[in-house]
């Protein structure tokens, strides 16, 4: 097993969990299901595709910002004729001056990730290569959430968890105010329980998640359960010595130039 790390951010990020109807939610970080849709889309898989070539991976997410979270009003609906209004649940029609739908949809602003994704190597190879080259357009959680550049980091990395911990840099507002300082706290997320930490379980975060994709079919949709565990570790301040934005971008670039990539 080896793997590669992502950074994902941008403008607006949205990672919906049980999403329905009007309400679009968000969770605090990048869901499994939205991660694979990603590669899926990236490799140019079909909606109904089978997705159990993506079982072995398994994420590790470092919250480089957490981000705001803003919450947005649509309407859909609105100006159709009587015939393309919205169904109601007996199958009729709403009246055109019924037919508008308010929908309430969740985002993070200026929130940045850290995803050190573990794979075995020909699978960590194929979706690398295809991020590389996508077939359809990698997003945020949403179509109109464009990445940031760079995507990703890192290819064929030998431990991606120990270089999340230890290499990759942090944003400029994870500096801390103490110069003297040695460590930052960050936030990661775990899939399962953690094997080894002295954290205390007051300081865990644990959660249930509906978020392994089973099948991505518009007409049957399904998703099976997961646990992840959140916990603060203190990782190297010399991650997040910069003076300014532009500084750790030069820094983001020189850590992702020192390592190999797909070829062709």
């Amino acid at each position: 097993m080896s793997g590669f790390l992502l950074r994902l951010a941008g403008p607006l990020q949205s990672w919906g969990e049980h999403s329905a109807y009007g309400v679009r939610d968000t969770l605090a970080f990048p869901s499994r299901s939205a991660l694979i849709g990603m590669f899926a889309a990236a490799q140019g898989l079909e909606r109904g595709a089978d997705l159990s070539r993506y079982t072995p991976l398994r994420f590790t997410v470092r919250i480089d910002q957490p981000g705001t979270q803003l919450v947005d009003f649509h309407t859909a609906g609105g100006g159709m004729p009587a015939s393309r209004t919205v169904p109601t649940a007996e199958g009729k029609r709403k009246g055109a001056e019924v037919a508008t739908i308010v929908t309430e949809r969740s985002y993070l602003s200026g929130a940045v990730f850290t995803v050190a994704v573990t794979a075995p190597v020909d699978l960590g190879a194929e979706i690398t290569g295809a991020l590389c080259r996508p077939h359809w357009q990698p997003y945020l959680g949403r179509r109109s959430h464009v990445p940031d550049p760079p995507l990703l980091l890192r290819h064929q990395v030998d431990d991606p968890v120990a270089e999340l911990r230890s290499r990759v840099p942090l944003p400029v507002s994870r500096r801390p105010r103490d110069p003297t300082a040695t460590s930052v706290s960050v936030d990661v997320v775990h899939e399962g329980e953690p094997e080894a930490t002295n954290m205390p379980d007051g300081q865990r975060a644990r959660h249930t998640l509906n978020d392994i994709p089973r099948s991505f079919d518009s007409q049957r949709r399904s998703y099976a359960a997961r646990a992840v565990t959140v916990l603060p570790e203190r990782l190297p301040a010399e991650l997040c010595t910069w003076q300014n934005h532009q500084k750790y971008l030069d820094q983001l670039y020189n850590y992702a130039a020192e390592g190999t990539w797909p070829s062709g």
